[in-house]
């Protein structure tokens, strides 16, 4: 048996930037090592979806060396980081219990068994593609096309309302569900789908004529201007909305996985958690009106 060593942080980043190449990301975005001495070694790395004080507590007490999350804590960039501002605390944490810190945010949408490939995985689309903006990423001496989110087909139609449950069985739970605009019994089959925010892709939705979108955080004006178009067109493509953080979730075990086995690969040993937490921000719902919970009237 092969002997193996422990790696230093800056050979598990490495490593997950050859799975999760920087250059993949967008060029507004902050992904990065954002924490570490690059020399520490690494025996555990912790996966989140955010970085907050809940999921830095939980990497430092599993006694991570490394906390990847897939929201960057710095995006949008700060002057001061005291532990009296909450960006500041999870840094203090992380740093004091000898964690570092990794974003992996929009190249871990387009890259290779990403956030939007494990969407598909759970829904078990075939026939994948990038929905826009492909871009080229190598793995293994071969060239793929990846890109923002994904468009890909069912094995076999099915309904929108059974479409809706397949997803909502691989989400984890959250307070708001899921929200559907369509009719619950109408068909689909070519599904397109983008991880986190994707209302700005509905040009790219219509242009590859999907029966379904499904992404997060659909605001009111842009979700009811494409219905509208849609009925216009008579194409009636529905919509999914789902939790943010839900929606980037399921990528993450497989992350974890690949990058213990490529580190394995060159002769190191890790080892690797999941956090159960939910981070979406909601805590419950109420309905609304006498209305509340009714089919749509379209």
């Amino acid at each position: 048996m092969t002997e193996t060593t422990t790696p230093n942080l800056a050979q598990v980043v490495a490593a997950f930037h050859d799975l999760y190449p920087p250059q993949l990301a967008a060029g507004w975005d902050a992904s990065g090592l954002v924490c570490g001495r690059t020399a520490a070694p690494v025996r555990h790395v912790h996966f989140a979806v955010d970085a907050l004080a809940a999921t830095a507590d939980e990497a430092v007490e599993h006694g991570a060396g490394l906390l990847i999350t897939h929201h960057p804590l710095l995006l949008r960039g700060a002057q001061f980081i005291p532990d009296t501002d909450y960006k500041g605390h999870v840094l203090h944490t992380l740093i004091e219990g000898q964690c570092g810190l990794l974003g992996a945010h929009t190249n871990a949408d387009a890259a290779i068994a990403g956030v939007n490939e494990a969407l598909c995985d759970a829904l078990h689309l075939t026939d994948r593609t990038a929905l826009a903006e492909s871009q080229t990423q190598e793995l293994g001496g071969e060239e793929h096309l990846v890109g923002t989110g994904r468009v890909g087909t069912l094995s076999e139609p099915l309904t929108l309302r059974a479409l809706s449950e397949r997803l909502a069985d691989a989400l984890p739970a959250t307070a708001g569900g899921l929200r559907i605009a369509g009719r619950p019994e109408q068909r689909v089959s070519r599904v397109a789908l983008c991880g986190g925010a994707g209302d700005s892709l509905f040009e790219a939705v219509r242009s590859v004529g999907a029966d379904v979108y499904i992404t997060a955080d659909l605001r009111h004006h842009p979700a009811s201007e494409f219905r509208e178009q849609e009925l216009v067109r008579g194409t009636g493509c529905a919509l999914i909305d789902c939790s943010h953080a839900a929606s980037e979730s399921l990528w993450l075990q497989r992350a974890g996985e690949r990058l213990q086995a490529l580190l394995a690969e060159r002769g190191h040993s890790i080892t690797f958690t999941v956090s159960s937490l939910n981070t979406d921000p909601w805590d419950f719902t109420v309905p609304t009106g006498s209305a509340a919970g009714s089919a749509s009237t379209r």
